[in-house]
C-alpha cells in the first residue's frame, strides 16, 4: 500500500483514449511529428510530392537550416504581463504572424482538401490562400469561410488574361481580400522525387503506383470513394477556346486533360507591366510572391505592390536559390519608408519557407518580417489527421510563438526586434 501511495503522489495516470485520431495527434509535438505520419498514411509517391523539392534540394534544405542556424539573445527579468501575439497585416487583425501559403493539388492529402484548410485558419485567426490550382473552387472556399475569415488568392500570369480577370472577378464577389501574382515560375522546377514516381501533371501510373496504392488501403479506399480530383478554379473559366486558343479544354474535362492546358499558359515574359495590369481587374491589396533578391524588393516598392513574399516556392522551382529568411534584414531595411524609395510607407514583407516551429516564426519577424507564410506545415497535418491536424499543427504554432516571445523576454509582437537575436 505504502508502494500505491507514493506511486500516486507522483504519477498520473494517462486516460485511455478510444478515438484514434486523437490518439495520434497526442503523439505529435511537432511538425516533424506530423510529416512521419503523413509518410505512414501516404502512398510513396503522394508523399514526396508534398515533401519533394527541386534536384539536389539544396535550397529545400538551406530554408530550414536557415532558421536553426539563427540563435536567440534572450531577455529577462522584463516584467512581462500578459502575452500577445496578434498584430496586423494589410491592415485587419491577425491572430499570430502566420499566413497559410496557397498548394496545389491540396487533395491528395485529404479528402476534405482546402476546405478543412480554409475552416482551419479561420478558427485560428489567419488567412487562408487559395491557389489558382487548387482541388477546391474559391466559391466552395468562402462557403465554408466563417465570419471574419480571411481568404486571399494566388494567381499566377498566364498567357490567357481573361482566364485571369474571370477569376479575380469571382474572388471579389465572393469577399476574398488579397491576390498574391506567384513570379518565380517561369519554367516548372525539376522535381527529381516527381519524375521518379511519376507523379507528373498529369500523372503517369504504372505498376508500382497500383502496389503503392495496396501499401497504403486506407488512404486508397478515401481516395476511390471521394470525388474526383480537379483544378475547380481553372475548369469552369476554361469553358471553351479563349482568344483563339484552340487548346483550350471544355467544361467537366478532367483533371488531367486540363494539367496540359495550364502548363502551356505559363508565361515566360511576366514582367512588371503585369503587375500594372493586374491592377486594372484587382482593386484590393496586391502582394508579389517569389521575391528573392533586395533589388527586387525594392522595385516592388516602386511599382506600388502592397507586400512582397520572399519565397523561393518552397525549395521546388530553382535550387540553390536563396533561404527567404537570409533575405528578411537586408530586404526590410531596403523597403523601409525611410530608405531610398522616396519615401514611401513601408509595405508588407511575409517570410515564406522553412517555417517549422514557433521559434521560426519569431525568428523571422525579429529579422524584420512582418508575417511568415508556410505550406507543407499544414499539408502534413492535413495528411496525417485531416481537418483536426491542421487544427493541431495551427495550435502548435501559435502555442510555440507565445512560448518563444516569453523566453526571450517579448511581451508583444512589436517588441520582436534583431537585438534578440545573435548574429551569424
Amino acid at each position: 500500500m505504502g508502494m500505491i501511495r507514493t506511486l500516486r503522489a507522483v504519477v498520473r495516470l494517462r486516460r485511455p483514449e478510444g478515438d484514434r485520431t486523437a490518439r495520434r495527434l497526442r503523439g505529435a509535438a511537432n511538425v516533424d511529428d506530423l510529416r512521419n505520419i503523413a509518410r505512414r498514411r501516404l502512398p510513396a509517391g503522394v508523399f514526396d510530392y508534398i515533401d519533394g523539392g527541386a534536384e539536389d534540394e539544396l535550397t529545400l534544405d538551406r530554408n530550414v537550416r536557415a532558421f536553426r542556424e539563427t540563435t536567440f539573445r534572450p531577455r529577462v527579468l522584463r516584467g512581462l504581463d500578459e502575452l500577445d501575439t496578434s498584430t496586423t497585416l494589410l491592415g485587419r487583425p491577425l491572430a499570430f504572424p502566420l499566413v497559410l501559403a496557397p498548394t496545389g493539388f491540396t487533395r491528395i492529402a485529404d479528402p476534405a482538401g482546402e476546405l478543412a484548410v480554409v475552416r482551419a485558419a479561420g478558427r485560428a485567426g489567419i488567412p487562408f490562400t487559395l491557389s489558382t490550382m487548387g482541388t477546391r473552387s474559391i466559391d466552395e472556399c468562402a462557403a465554408v469561410a466563417g465570419p471574419g475569415a480571411r481568404l486571399w488568392f494566388q494567381v499566377y500570369a498566364w498567357r490567357d488574361r481573361d482566364l485571369i480577370r474571370a477569376m479575380l472577378d469571382r474572388a471579389a464577389a465572393a469577399g476574398f481580400e488579397a491576390i498574391c501574382l506567384t513570379v518565380d515560375t517561369a519554367m516548372l522546377g525539376r522535381r527529381e522525387r516527381d519524375v521518379r514516381r511519376g507523379m507528373t501533371l498529369p500523372p503517369e501510373i504504372g505498376p508500382g503506383t497500383f502496389f503503392d496504392g495496396m501499401r497504403r488501403p486506407g488512404w486508397t479506399w478515401r481516395f476511390l470513394r471521394s470525388d474526383p480530383i480537379r483544378f475547380a478554379n481553372v475548369e469552369r473559366e476554361a469553358a471553351g477556346p479563349a482568344d483563339g486558343d484552340e487548346g483550350a479544354p471544355g467544361t467537366g474535362e478532367r483533371a488531367v486533360d486540363l494539367a496540359a492546358y495550364m502548363n502551356a499558359q505559363f508565361d515566360h515574359g511576366l514582367s512588371w507591366d503585369d503587375v500594372a495590369w493586374l491592377r486594372t481587374v484587382w482593386d484590393g491589396p496586391i502582394l508579389v510572391k517569389g521575391i528573392q533578391s533586395v533589388a527586387d524588393a525594392v522595385l516592388a516598392v516602386e511599382h506600388g505592390v502592397e507586400g512582397i513574399i520572399l519565397s523561393n516556392h518552397g525549395g521546388r522551382q530553382l535550387d540553390t536559390a536563396p533561404a527567404p529568411f537570409d533575405l528578411v534584414p537586408a530586404v526590410a531595411e531596403a523597403v523601409a519608408g525611410s530608405g531610398a524609395n522616396g519615401g514611401v510607407d513601408r509595405i508588407e514583407v511575409i517570410c515564406d519557407g522553412g517555417i517549422r516551429r514557433g521559434s521560426d516564426i519569431v525568428k523571422a519577424v525579429a529579422a524584420g518580417a512582418d508575417a511568415t507564410m508556410g505550406g507543407r506545415l499544414f499539408l502534413y497535418a492535413l495528411a496525417a489527421a485531416g481537418e483536426r491536424g491542421v487544427d493541431h499543427v495551427l495550435e502548435l504554432l501559435r502555442s510555440g510563438t507565445e512560448r518563444t516571445m516569453a523566453l526571450v523576454g517579448a511581451a508583444t509582437v512589436d517588441e520582436l526586434g534583431s537585438d534578440l537575436l545573435e548574429s551569424r
